[in-house]
């Protein structure tokens, strides 16, 4: 396993002039030993063309990558001794699911017993104990991604394993389990661990540390409490939570910290309150929905802004078309200014 350090920026144009030019805008960060890290962002953000960079498969136009302090920029996948697992399984149809675990431990000279004793302990983490002697070709999609996320850990020496949206071709049910096994997979083995999502539910289930990335920036790196409770920029906030974080013009509300222009409060923290109290704002009720273990109502306040708050299904909800205060401003309330949390 490694240490990995970024200090890079990327362009897929020569001579980039502007933001939009680079794929990824300059970005410092740190992959520790050991730690399991998702890249997460819509699709175009720069979280794939990040993994390939790391891997090897990209080279960064600006700056460069080290792996235990040793710049690695230049070498291949190979040299860096990197593990990367794709979308789409990538295994030997013609081999047994056994052949398959082995082949990367065989192509290293790892020794037959240590070979049989490796491969038994990764197809036990993976359920795939029952089906080592079968061939590959005639297993379902699902078990050929196993094969695929079991070659990739199944070596004990690589500098660290890649995850490009392994899950995608499973079986929505299966993925939580795939997702829980990973986890443990990751706290029993140790291994350095980076995985590329589009899924908050993935990243924040797998991930000991999220990078949110957009527009080719990485806007902020916590773990899941920090992404939620405290996003350090709006596209955290909407992007993190379902729904996600309602903003509100700081005008509406007095009381903001000097040169705050937004408000963000999560729906979770939006509360039925008292006429006039304080920190809270009068609203009329556009949807109440029933999602079985809470409401979600939406409300409009002034100049047509819509809030919307989760409350509990025990409590009365408003009907639609009901006058409300809805109180907004409270300790987990954060203010933002041109996109950026404000202290």
């Amino acid at each position: 396993m490694a240490r990995i350090d970024l200090d890079l920026a990327h362009a897929y144009k020569l001579n980039p002039q502007r933001d939009e030019d680079y794929a990824l805008l300059p970005l410092k960060m740190t992959f520790d030993d050991g730690g399991a890290y998702a890249l997460l962002g819509p699709s175009g953000c720069g979280k794939t063309t990040l993994l390939n960079i790391v891997s090897g498969l990209v080279k960064p136009s600006q700056g460069g990558v080290k792996f235990d302090g040793a710049e690695v920029k230049d070498k291949t996948p190979q040299q860096r001794n990197i593990a990367q697992v794709f979308q789409f399984p990538v295994i030997y149809d013609t081999m047994t699911v056994a052949e398959n675990l082995a082949f990367p431990l065989k192509n290293r000279g790892v020794p037959a017993d240590r070979i049989k004793q490796r491969v038994g302990k990764v197809a036990e983490m993976l359920e795939l104990s029952a089906q080592l002697d079968k061939r590959a070709a005639g297993l379902a999609a699902d078990a050929k991604q196993k094969i695929s996320l079991g070659r990739g850990l199944v070596r004990e020496d690589v500098s660290a394993v890649l995850f490009d949206e392994p899950l995608t071709v499973i079986d929505p049910h299966l993925k939580w389990q795939l997702r829980r096994k990973l986890k443990q997979i990751h706290n029993e083995l140790k291994l350095t661990l980076v995985y590329v999502t589009h899924d908050q539910v993935e990243a924040l289930t797998f991930a000991d540390q999220v990078v949110v990335m957009t527009r080719g920036r990485a806007v902020q790196i916590g773990t899941a409490s920090q992404l939620f409770e405290r996003p350090r920029h709006t596209f955290v906030g909407h992007f993190i939570g379902s729904p996600g974080m309602n903003f509100l013009p700081v005008s509406l509300l007095p009381g903001a910290p000097a040169g705050a222009t937004t408000l963000g409060v999560r729906p979770e923290y939006v509360t039925l309150a008292a006429a006039n109290a304080a920190g809270a704002l009068p609203a009329t009720v556009t949807q109440a929905q029933d999602i079985g273990t809470y409401w979600l109502l939406t409300a409009t306040v002034a100049d047509g802004v819509l809030v919307r708050a989760r409350l509990s299904a025990d409590q009365a909800i408003p009907k639609v078309g009901a006058e409300v205060w809805l109180g907004l401003v409270g300790t987990h309330t954060c203010f933002y200014k041109d996109e950026e949390l404000v202290a």
